[in-house]
């Protein structure tokens, strides 16, 4: 059986009888907008509107919390000037000494490199050179020693190695412009586009300038929410490119003098950042995806340890050490995407960590590309689902549809560290789908009169009598009383459709289920429904008869004999039209209109529907064409026909007795005499039924039911009952 109205139920054949491309066009004007809907949520993904970064963002992040980078032992230390040591040492800002104090310690204990994240853009106020009052020379007395200069010990103490400074951009243009300590090799075009940019910069006093090996940006760049996800690598301060702290220290420690930059030639953005062993892929704005672990405390070394002699060599030595500060009024806390809040020094940290261990982010240039594929792909699939199959299917598919861009998306993270954003295909999906059920209900509410004209032909005559007689009856509600239900279905009926032209298909089944309906009319029938090749008539409904499972009877005998003449002529003419099995049952059920206000249907709810639809797929497998329950027969006086086993069904755990309905001539025949005396051995378990269904099969081979039985003797079965595994 097919359930696929469009398939040849006959429900829908009249409305396409429309033709013409404007009625065409009309039809589909739901899939035409759903695809104009889909291609502009594809624009929209190619302008990336604000609020659509911010929401993408927030998925990345979400990505991170559910799989953090794990902190790992890189050799990159924070010495800190924490609460403990601005106890011990002095409030700050310390006088320069301390610092070329800490900074000689450091040189000693063999630090790589010292990366002051500090900005010492002012001279030292306190140094004595500052605080001496001017005096005369006396006649006769020595000049004076000159004044210590705090500046200068620091600047002499950073010479002994090598330490990289910082400056801070600034909105105020200015002419001085920081030191640019390093080189750019070009793998592109050398100026290239969309770097973070300042008008001018605050920097270190020249004197540290000159003495240190690297000069860097102290800035980080903050997306919205004050959540910190990029760190410059490159910046403009002017019209000059300047390297980032963390990328200055990265060079000064492998001591190299220029960074390889490649950049697009397509849109002239950079891609990545080589400096020494390093490659760094960056996005077009020459930053760094940060990609966050949380704050390891072993990287911290207060700043008072290192001045007591506190530290071993070994904890410093050859590694690239930070100065910062975490004390509560010093730091410029952040947030990391994990949601920590933690201090400048530390995004720095991280980055050259992530950055030697090579456990990168990326959001490659082909990514939007390809998400805007993926997006088209999955509305395409919600479309065609729309397009084959129900609501319940389409909106099956496009949630899986929104869980299968999402996990694609996570899995790309996980194995390759890439960034795609699924925001958009899901958008793309809901857009679609809501569109698309949109516009097709609408043109359902349309075609509701034209489709009720094209059904009127299948409602009993009776039903329509008895409503306009009694248009009280459209009120919601019914009444429970026992009827007769007749279930039909069409054996091949979906190889039918499948292999053959709708140009043949359509009218032989328009031609079948009209005499099927017509013999059910001429019955007293009342045709509740039809689905695909399957008919279900229920008698004694709505006017009360009290014979409504003679009529039956009589109406599956009658639509039997036309079914099989029916096959016959359409196999003469080459079309393998299969048999019809009948199903029949009586019993209780709740009869009326159901449904709501708008819209319902007069049909009949109950246990005994749900059985006369088995006993119609039981035929399958007892080889008859029709197949009664014991109450049908129970109510038809004189009922002619034979038994054809009590049958446990499927879904059902009280056996059944069911009988086949036969004409006066086949119930007088030898067949079924025979049939009868080996029936009733079977039924009284006695060992000759065997041998009396064998007799009866090879004189009547082409009785199935007694070749059913016999297989199940033969198989070790005995007696009448039969337990059904299928429907």
């Amino acid at each position: 059986m097919n359930t696929d109205p469009d398939a040849g139920s006959g429900h829908t054949l009249s409305i396409g009888r429309l033709s013409g491309p404007l009625v065409w066009l009309g039809r589909r004007a739901h899939v035409w907008a759903s695809v104009l809907a889909l291609c502009g949520v594809a624009l929209l993904s190619l302008q990336e509107p604000g609020f659509t970064v911010g929401l993408r963002n927030a998925v990345f992040d979400a990505y991170q919390r559910l799989r953090p980078r794990s902190a790992q032992d890189a050799p990159v230390r924070i010495v800190d000037i924490d609460e403990e040591s601005l106890a011990r040492i002095g409030q700050w800002p310390w006088p320069r000494t301390q610092l070329a104090a800490l900074v000689e310690a450091l040189h000693r204990l063999g630090a790589a490199v010292v990366v002051l994240d500090i900005l010492l853009a002012e001279a030292d106020r306190m140094s004595p050179v500052r605080l001496a009052p001017p005096t005369g020379d006396a006649p006769g007395s020595r000049p004076p020693a000159p004044a210590m200069d705090h500046d200068v010990v620091l600047a002499q103490a950073m010479a002994l190695g090598r330490v990289v400074t910082g400056f801070a951009l600034v909105d105020v243009g200015s002419t001085a412009l920081p030191a640019l300590k390093a080189g750019f090799a070009w793998v592109g075009d050398a100026d290239p586009v969309g770097l973070p940019r300042a008008p001018s910069a605050v920097g270190t006093l020249p004197e540290l300038e000159r003495a240190a090996a690297g000069n860097g940006a102290l800035s980080i760049s903050l997306s919205a929410g004050g959540v910190i996800r990029h760190l410059p690598l490159l910046l403009r301060v002017g019209e000059r490119i300047y390297p980032s702290l963390f990328a200055e220290a990265l060079r000064v420690a492998q001591g190299g003098d220029t960074y390889v930059v490649r950049v697009s030639p397509v849109d002239r953005t950079v891609t990545d950042l080589r400096i020494g062993a390093f490659d760094i892929p960056t996005d077009a704005s020459g930053q760094l995806w940060l990609y966050a672990s949380e704050p390891a405390t072993q990287r911290y070394i207060p700043v008072w340890k290192v001045l007591a002699g506190e530290v071993a060599p070994e904890a410093v030595a050859g590694t690239i050490v930070l100065i910062g500060s975490t004390a509560r009024g010093l730091q410029d806390v952040h947030q990391t995407p994990l949601g920590d809040d933690v201090p400048g020094v530390e995004f720095h940290a991280q980055a050259l960590e992530q950055t030697i261990r090579e456990d990168f982010l990326r959001r490659p240039a082909w990514s939007k590309a390809a998400e805007i594929v993926f997006l088209l792909g999955v509305g395409a699939l919600v479309l065609a689902a729309g397009g084959l199959a129900g609501p319940t299917w389409t909106a099956v598919a496009a949630a899986l549809a929104i869980v299968g861009g999402f996990a694609a998306s996570w899995v790309a993270f996980v194995e390759a560290g890439l960034l795609l954003d699924p925001l958009f295909a899901g958008l793309a999906v809901v857009v679609v789908y809501f569109v698309f059920s949109l516009l097709r209900h609408l043109q359902t509410e349309r075609k509701q009169r034209w489709i009720r004209k094209a059904f009127a032909s299948y409602i009993s005559p009776k039903l329509v009598s008895q409503l306009v007689e009694n248009p009280g009856q459209l009120q919601l509600g019914g009444e429970r009383r026992e009827l007769t239900f007749l279930f039909t279905d069409l054996e091949g009926f979906t190889p039918l459709v499948e292999q053959n032209p709708p140009s043949v298909v359509v009218p032989a089944l328009n031609a079948y289920l009209d005499g099927m309906i017509r013999i059910a009319f001429l019955h007293d029938g009342t045709v509740d429904k039809i689905i695909g090749d399957a008919v279900h008539v229920m008698f004694g409904a709505p006017v009360a008869d009290p014979a409504h499972a003679q009529r039956s009877v009589a109406c599956a005998l009658d639509l039997d004999r036309f079914a099989r003449e029916f096959a016959a002529g359409m196999q003469a003419e080459g079309l393998p039209f299969g048999r019809t099995r009948i199903g029949i049952n009586s019993g209780n059920a709740i009869v009326g209109n159901f449904g709501g206000e708008l819209r319902f249907d007069y049909t009949a709810h109950g246990d005994a529907i749900n059985t006369a639809a088995r006993l119609e797929g039981a035929n399958r497998y007892l080889g008859t064409h029709i197949c009664v329950s014991e109450r049908v027969k129970d109510l038809c006086p004189g009922f002619v026909g034979r038994p054809a086993g009590t049958l446990v069904l499927k879904g059902k755990t009280e056996p059944i007795a069911t009988y086949e309905p036969q004409t006066d001539a086949e119930a007088a025949s030898a067949l079924t005499r025979a049939y009868l005396a080996a029936f009733a051995l079977m039924e009284a378990g006695e060992p000759d039924a065997e041998a009396a269904f064998a007799l009866i099969v090879a004189r009547w081979p082409e009785d199935p039911l007694a070749r059913f039985h016999l297989d199940r003797l033969r198989a070790g079965e005995s007696g009448s009952t039969i337990v059904l595994a299928g429907k």
